[in-house]
């Protein structure tokens, strides 16, 4: 058996089943429930993440938030966000505007031609992708013609070929 995971005494065993009861989230009243097993029926990690549905470093890494910071790590906000972002969500407005205005006057815009200009903007090279991403968080989307209708019968349009009256 291994070390028994403990959760220091911040809450009593009522407080953190109303703190279950009236959680956010599925995800918060799990951590909740990994808090109160490890308060109420001390086990090993490996078993207290069985029980909860989780993986024991989450159980480790709780716990250990839990008692060196207290109950408000449990509600606290996640890792989430844009942290790599070259521009802020209103910068990626500013620069695409331009676009925008050629775009509504029937200008080709071409993604390799906005990738050239954001890559002189940021001041270095950029993958392909970055550049996609942001015309796709902006609301642009590739608009290409078909070289085809979708719902055409190539034996069909060689059979009328064959038997249409003539040229």
């Amino acid at each position: 058996m291994g070390r028994l995971t403990k959760a220091v005494g911040h809450l009593s065993e009522d407080e953190i089943i109303e703190r279950i009861r009236v959680a956010k989230t599925a995800w918060i009243s799990q951590k909740w429930l990994v808090i109160l097993h490890a308060t109420v029926d001390p086990k090993p990690a490996k078993e207290i993440a069985l029980r909860v549905g989780v993986g024991r470093g989450t159980v480790h890494k709780l716990i250990s938030n839990y008692n060196q910071f207290g109950p408000d790590v449990v509600e606290s906000v996640g890792r989430g966000g844009r942290r790599n972002a070259h521009l802020t969500r209103e910068e990626e407005a500013e620069f695409i505007a331009p676009f925008v205005d050629m775009a509504q006057k029937g200008q080709i815009v071409v993604g390799a031609q906005i990738g050239k200009i954001l890559e002189k903007q940021v001041g270095r090279p950029l993958h392909h992708s970055i550049i996609y991403r942001l015309l796709d968080r902006n609301g642009w989307r590739k608009v290409v013609q078909w070289p085809f209708h979708v719902d055409s019968k190539k034996e069909a349009q060689e059979e009328f070929k064959k038997n249409s009256q003539g040229r």
